[in-house]
């Protein structure tokens, strides 16, 4: 049986690293990204070239029919055990009384109403009310949604905090069905999600002292998917360097 692995936004950051990790775990990758398909193919061949098996899918989380084709493409190749509900965005910062409708919009559809619809998915096929074998979800938060990010992304703050509330809600709605759904909040991550100089600024205020690289938010990813964390469900775990 081939075990199939969905990580949306894998082409960069954090679902990049995340994918790496699996793709090294046994797992074929889906690598979903929006528009960089050179980014996506280099994570392909990262794992590939490394032993594993993965794909680039294109698709937008924003649609819905983009979702269900994501879906479609994953299950001509296997069993789906793992989704890493990782695509997100933040756009350029703002205070809210500054920002658009349509980024608004756009953050709430792309972190938020995504996310759900790729869970939801996610449950038709892995939970054993549909005949499924069970699996794990890991949604990705951010410690936005305890600092608020005032000043910067409150739209985006609020978007993760509404990713918490539904880990911790479909986690017990699916407990009993073979599924284990938890979230990773990443603090300060060198990624390209950030305004230029927003690192640097912030970096001295965490209280280990610096930034982290991608790999340090995957690894507590690939542990909350494996056996070794099989009692832990509906849980939020901090990547923050204490911050």
């Amino acid at each position: 049986m081939t075990n199939i692995a969905i990580v949306t936004g894998g082409s960069r950051g954090i679902g990049r690293a995340a994918a790496i990790k699996l793709g090294a775990a046994g797992y074929t990758v889906v690598v979903n990204y929006t528009a960089n398909a050179a980014a996506a193919d280099e994570v392909v061949k990262s794992i590939t070239s490394a032993g594993g098996k993965a794909t680039a899918v294109k698709g937008d989380v924003s649609k819905e029919a983009d979702i269900l084709a994501l879906f479609a493409a994953a299950d001509k190749l296997g069993t789906l055990k793992v989704l890493v509900n990782n695509a997100g965005v933040m756009d350029q910062q703002n205070r809210l009384d500054e920002m658009t409708t349509e980024r608004i919009r756009r953050i709430l559809d792309i972190n938020t109403f995504g996310a759900i619809l790729c869970a939801r998915e996610a449950v038709k096929r892995m939970s054993t009310r549909h005949g499924g074998k069970g699996g794990g979800i890991v949604n990705i938060g951010s410690a936005a949604t305890r600092l608020g990010a005032p000043g910067e992304y409150v739209p985006y703050a609020a978007s993760k905090a509404a990713i918490n509330t539904m880990t911790i809600g479909l986690a017990k709605e699916v407990a009993l069905e073979g599924i284990r759904v938890n979230t990773v909040e990443p603090g300060l991550i060198a990624t390209d999600i950030h305004y230029e100089g927003r690192l640097d600024a912030l970096g001295p205020t965490v209280p280990m002292g610096r930034v982290a690289p991608p790999e340090e938010v995957a690894g507590p990813v690939l542990f909350l998917l494996s056996d070794a964390a099989s009692y832990i469900t509906g849980s939020i775990v901090t990547v923050t360097g204490g911050r």
